[in-house]
């Protein structure tokens, strides 16, 4: 079972390590999931598995560049100091040469859908570059971001900014807001004709509205929150075809395919990765989430 840590900044004589997690303040809670402030000086180069989440990502980078590649096709990549990273149903990879500092916001899909009041499926798979999205708001936040004095500093500058631009942003559909929720509730474990029915839509319109405001098909999306859902009981300490069958898989055979086809190993490869983590390192993004393992450092 992969122990929890704390989190805390570490220091060796080889490389330094300071990540600080925050919860949104009042103002921002209704838009943002979390905070996490990060200042890795590593030696050596480092490369980071994640997982699909269900969570919209905001990185402000203060300088060095991060190569993002799709992890089934590592062909498809691309390199940035900040990026927005839009709902994913495969895994990426994240290298950098150990040396990176920023901030990332975690973004609820819906909240993410007002905050840059576009189609969340032209964001979906897809990692851009603030200034796409935000013009020139991205190069002035991330002068206001690198002035502040400290991370509590910058955490307060986020929650306003975030939580002006989400207000005054459109609003998503109560038939979205209710479908996306009761997927969350269900941990994916609902049939979509279901949904459909419960909203008074039809599927077909349920399916187009959703993918719109949320990046994803509510049958990929309900496929990302059964594999955290797996994840999640196996990182707490269940074995892999227990918590497949939890999490609503038909069998461990049918659970192993599916993850070899989003995350681009086994389970039983990436269960190994987890458990060899050392104390304190930063994997997962926000708390009873299984998003992350190190592969290189």
């Amino acid at each position: 079972m992969h122990k929890k840590h704390s989190p805390r900044a570490l220091s060796s004589a080889a490389d330094s390590r300071e990540l600080i997690t925050r919860k949104p303040g009042a103002a921002a809670r209704e838009h943002v999931l979390g905070y996490r402030g990060f200042r890795f000086g590593a030696r050596q180069p480092r490369c980071r598995l994640l997982v699909p989440d269900g969570v919209v990502k905001v990185m402000l980078g203060f300088g060095e560049p991060v190569r993002i590649a799709d992890a089934v096709d590592p062909r498809q990549s691309v390199t940035g100091t900040s990026m927005i990273n839009g709902l994913r149903a495969t895994a990426t990879l994240g290298e950098h040469t150990g040396q990176l500092s920023g901030v990332t916001v975690m973004l609820t899909p819906i909240a993410a859908f007002r905050f840059f009041g576009m189609p969340m499926a032209e964001l979906a798979e897809r990692n851009l570059d603030p200034a796409d999205l935000l013009g020139r708001e991205a190069g002035r936040l991330l002068c206001r971001l690198s002035e502040c004095r400290d991370w509590t500093s910058r955490f307060a500058l986020l929650d306003g900014v975030f939580a002006a631009r989400a207000q005054a942003g459109p609003e998503c559909a109560p038939e979205v807001v209710w479908a996306w929720r009761r997927l969350g509730r269900t941990h994916g474990r609902i049939r979509v004709g279901d949904l459909a029915t419960e909203t008074g839509w039809s599927r077909r319109r349920l399916e187009r509205r959703f993918r719109e405001q949320v990046g994803l098909p509510p049958k990929q999306f309900a496929q990302v929150l059964r594999l955290q859902e797996a994840l999640r009981l196996q990182d707490g300490g269940l074995p892999w075809a227990e918590a497949a069958a939890l999490a609503g898989y038909y069998d461990q055979a049918h659970f192993t395919r599916a993850f070899k086809d989003r995350v681009g190993c086994t389970p039983g490869r990436f269960g190994t990765r987890r458990a060899s983590s050392k104390p304190g390192d930063p994997l997962d993004f926000l708390p009873d989430q299984v998003t992350s393992v190190l592969l290189a450092e």
